[in-house]
């Protein structure tokens, strides 16, 4: 298996960023979970009206999508904070190819190099 060749001061960098990223984004999941409708244990028993119970219903969907999407953001750091420990951060789980840096550095938690990612999306 190939190996990364960034120095390592680079790689805990990029660990250090990544990890500020999952504080940060268990942060607003804390949030938004404490905005959520569903979360108030008191509207069980509150006999809202039709209306209110629609908001409540579409505001609940929203908050739980964008929760839903935190938590899907949160496994792809977690999974490059592993590869970076397993030493296997950097490489393309498709071709086993380096993923160029400049990918890298746009974006920290690529799995796949930019042909693996191109034949991926056809």
């Amino acid at each position: 298996m190939k190996k990364l060749t960034l120095p390592r001061e680079t790689l805990t960098d990029i660990e250090k960023h990544l990890r500020d990223e999952k504080q940060r984004m268990s942060a607003q999941i804390k949030d938004l979970s404490a905005q959520d409708p569903f979360h108030d244990t008191e509207r069980l028993t509150d006999n809202a009206a039709s209306d209110t119970e629609a908001s409540e219903e579409t505001n609940h969907e929203r908050y739980q999508a964008m929760v839903d999407e935190l938590n899907s953001k949160l496994m792809e750091i977690e999974s490059a904070i592993k590869r970076i420990a397993d030493g296997s951060y950097g490489l393309c789980l498709s071709c086993h190819n380096l993923i160029d840096t400049d990918r890298l550095a746009a974006m920290p938690t690529a799995t796949l190099c930019m042909d693996c990612q191109k034949t991926r999306a056809t």
